[in-house]
C-alpha cells in the first residue's frame, strides 16, 4: 500500500476530487494547511500598502491505495491540480506497512 499525499491550491480541490472520482478513487482525507515553497510567500496589496504573506493557505490531500494504483492517483491529482503557475503543489508517495479498520479490526498488509 502507498499513501499518496498531495499539497494543492485550495481553489483546485473540487477539480482534483472530480478527477480522482472519475478515476475510481473515492476515499480521501483533506486537511487545510499553510506552507510555502520555492516562491517563499507572496506579496499582496492591502489598503494602499504591500503586505508580505510568508505562509500560503494550501490543501493537504491523502489517498491510501494499493501500490499498483499509485500512478493512476498521481495522474488524476496532476490533472485536477495543474494551472501552470507557481504554487500548483507537490505529490509525495509514502509506503504503508499495514492498515487497520477500527470498527472491524481488519488488518490489511502490503
Amino acid at each position: 500500500m502507498r499513501l499518496v499525499k498531495a499539497i494543492i491550491k485550495p481553489e483546485r480541490l473540487d477539480a482534483v476530487k472530480a478527477a480522482l472520482e472519475e478515476a475510481g478513487f473515492f476515499g480521501m482525507t483533506i486537511t487545510e494547511v499553510q506552507g510555502r515553497g520555492e516562491q517563499k510567500g507572496i506579496s499582496l496589496q492591502y489598503r494602499g500598502g504591500t503586505i508580505e504573506v510568508d505562509l500560503i493557505p494550501k490543501i493537504e490531500m491523502e489517498v491510501l491505495v494499493p501500490a499498483d494504483k499509485v500512478n493512476e492517483v498521481i495522474e488524476a491529482v496532476k490533472k485536477g491540480a495543474y494551472t501552470g503557475k507557481i504554487g500548483d503543489g507537490r505529490i509525495f508517495i509514502i509506503p504503508v506497512e499495514e492498515s487497520i479498520k477500527i470498527r472491524t479490526g481488519e488488518v490489511i498488509r502490503d
